[in-house]
């Protein structure tokens, strides 16, 4: 039987006598290297229409709380026997009415109190402030622990620009750093206006006006 190629022997040339014996020689089996196979692209047709990549996805953003419009300023009839330059709170209807000569009278919205801290009665004015620091009662602490003992005025505060101090009470009409909350009953006691409302009623009205709370 005949060796396999691999193993098959070749001689080297015939002996004539002149040479050497023959020497043998064994061949190597050769190692062939394939290239390794090519990866194949997927073709995409010439007229495939191109597919953008899908945009990130952004969060709705809330929607932006307003005043309802029935509490904006304005002008109104107002009958009444309070004198001019008078402010009346109506908390059953969330107004502070200014009251003007001529059966007239600027018409604000306010917030008032919540239920078991309303209010009604007859006080001046007795101090007013600009950006008002806010200095929580113990009662509210005491109702809402965690309340800082002191706060600057400043557009986070809750008293908001500005603030008329009524009488020897803790109540104030002050602005608010919430104006969504006007039209509601939702303070302490205190009347709350916007902070634009509160700062023209400010410049309007000086210490010892008359306030009835209704």
């Amino acid at each position: 039987m005949a060796p396999p190629p691999s193993q098959r022997q070749v001689p080297a040339r015939a002996n004539s006598g002149r040479y050497p014996t023959p020497v043998y020689l064994r061949q190597e089996p050769r190692v062939v290297t394939r290239p390794a196979p090519r990866q194949m692209r997927p073709v995409t047709p010439v007229n495939a229409p191109r597919v953008a990549p899908a945009a990130p996805k952004v969060a709705a953003r809330p929607a932006a709380r307003s005043i309802d419009p029935a509490y904006l300023p304005t002008i109104v009839d107002y009958q009444t026997s309070q004198a001019p330059g008078t402010i009346v709170i109506d908390t059953n209807n969330r107004y502070l009415y200014l009251v003007q000569a001529g059966g007239k009278a600027k018409r604000y919205g306010v917030g008032v109190g919540r239920p078991g801290f309303q209010w009604a009665g007859k006080h001046t004015v007795t101090r007013k402030a600009e950006w008002p620091s806010w200095y929580p009662p113990e009662e509210m602490k005491a109702r809402q622990p965690g309340l800082p003992d002191h706060m600057e005025g400043g557009p986070d505060n809750p008293l908001g620009a500005r603030a008329l101090y009524l009488g020897s009470t803790l109540y104030r009409i002050h602005g608010s750093n919430q104006p969504w909350t006007i039209g509601h009953a939702v303070s302490s006691g205190c009347i709350r206006m916007r902070n634009e409302d509160v700062i023209e009623l400010y410049n309007q009205v000086g210490v010892g006006t008359e306030v009835v709370v209704l």
